[in-house]
């Protein structure tokens, strides 16, 4: 009897270690599917940008949301976790890399002296939500459902939709007679501008662009690691603390804060000096992610999250910016397009190398002491950019200087050859 109880029991532990098992699995394979989407979301930028150059930012925005609303519907219907790759992993994912870049491009049409501080603005709007969202989003599981929350978040997606219809195309040739006194200076610039090209890979030609579309990448093999493992390392950490959510609601309302502070401060810094501005937010960002270890009390860890949460915002709300004083408003959709599209590779590659340093070393420690050099060596990076691109200024003043002399001479010698000519004829006809 004593056996039949133990053999039974035996059963039921097995029959637990497996359910154990499927629910680690579903979770693993869950995790690579909201992987794929945030991957799929930056890795479609660069041809987000072709579109945006050949359609406008109304058109792709519009299409991107149309899209975006059919796979996350569609993922609403699926019976198992294996066609969400496809639905949400990367037709939901595609449809948000094309409404999200216009977004980023068409500020900069509208807003020139104030462009920072309404980057800032509209950026603060995604930090909000990353404060309210997951409270939402546990209301509705809980009381609906999976499935029924993802219809619920489909009126999101066409909330999305009629804010694209906003992205009302400006008329540029207008605006430049306006703005240009002579017809004939209007004509020849639109005479040598150059037709555009599908993919603009010509911008790499500018050094100071080159640079920062190196050093953002390098810097964000490290950036997003707190922002993956964090609340691991507080539950391992921190177990008997029980409202563990707020460090990641500190970052939220920080981070807002600070794409509305640094989206001003970056107004009242001329061109490409904004750069500044990011390498300050990558050497704290560094720094708070070494020091995350070192944090033994919960209220020192919650006061390194608010001052992490602050530089992040700095980062995010002056990208923009500076790819509209790198490049110009002609080529800042494609640049922006092939930045994000590099940052997909940190992104991707980052966070799982520090899970993997936390399997093998049993701890988060070494983790993010590594998290914090990438940001570091980027913002070093970053730092020649203001250099490079003044150094070319004053090149292509050189240039245009001496072109500008050389004609002031070639008129000067025509002049005074046409003007002795005249003469000799007068000449000539007097004797």
């Amino acid at each position: 009897m004593a056996e039949h109880k133990q053999h039974g029991a035996h059963i039921e532990g097995s029959k637990g270690l497996e359910i154990i098992h499927s629910k680690l699995f579903l979770l693993r394979l869950s995790a690579w599917v909201s992987s794929l989407s945030m991957g799929m979301i930056f890795l479609c930028c660069p041809v987000v940008s072709v579109f945006t150059d050949i359609l406008g930012c109304q058109k792709t925005a519009v299409v991107g949301a149309a899209v975006g609303f059919i796979g996350l519907m569609s993922s609403s219907f699926v019976s198992s976790i294996e066609p969400l790759y496809l639905t949400y992993g990367i037709i939901f994912a595609c449809g948000c890399s094309f409404a999200y870049q216009p977004s980023l491009v068409i500020l900069g049409h509208y807003f020139k002296k104030r462009l920072g501080l309404v980057n800032g603005i509209v950026t603060a709007g995604s930090s909000l939500f990353t404060i309210l969202l997951p409270l939402f989003l546990r209301v509705l599981i809980d009381n609906m459902g999976l499935f029924n929350t993802l219809r619920v978040l489909c009126i999101f997606m066409f909330v999305l939709i009629l804010a694209g219809f906003t992205y009302r195309p400006l008329d540029f040739i207008a605006k430049d007679k306006e703005s240009e006194s002579s017809r004939f200076s209007l004509f020849s610039r639109k005479k040598l501008s150059p037709p555009k090209k599908i993919f603009n890979f010509a911008i790499f030609k500018v050094t100071a662009y080159a640079v920062w579309a190196v050093g953002i990448p390098l810097a964000l093999f490290g950036y997003f690691v707190p922002y993956v493992h964090l609340m691991k390392h507080v539950n391992e950490t921190f177990q008997e603390e029980k409202n563990k959510e707020v460090v990641l609601m500190s970052i939220g309302i920080t981070s807002g804060v600070g794409r509305l502070l640094f989206g001003r401060i970056a107004d009242y810094m001329p061109g490409v000096k904004k750069v500044y501005l990011q390498v300050l937010s990558f050497f704290f960002i560094g720094l708070m992610s070494m020091m995350i270890p070192l944090c033994r009390v919960f209220g020192a860890l919650i006061a390194v999250c608010l001052i992490m949460g602050l530089f992040d915002g700095c980062f995010i709300s002056i990208m923009a910016p500076i790819a509209f004083a790198l490049v110009g408003a002609q080529d800042v959709s494609q640049a922006i397009g092939f930045l994000l599209g590099l940052m997909s590779i940190p992104m991707t590659v980052g966070p799982p190398v520090a899970g993997l340093l936390r399997d093998k070393l049993g701890s988060y420690n070494v983790a993010f002491y590594l998290a914090g050099v990438p940001p570091l060596i980027g913002g070093a990076v970053l730092c020649f950019i203001p250099w490079i691109h003044s150094k070319k200024q004053r090149e292509i003043q050189k240039t245009t200087g001496g072109e500008k002399m050389e004609n002031m001479l070639g008129n000067q010698n025509f002049l005074l050859s046409s003007s002795s000519g005249i003469f000799k004829k007068e000449s000539d006809s007097v004797i």
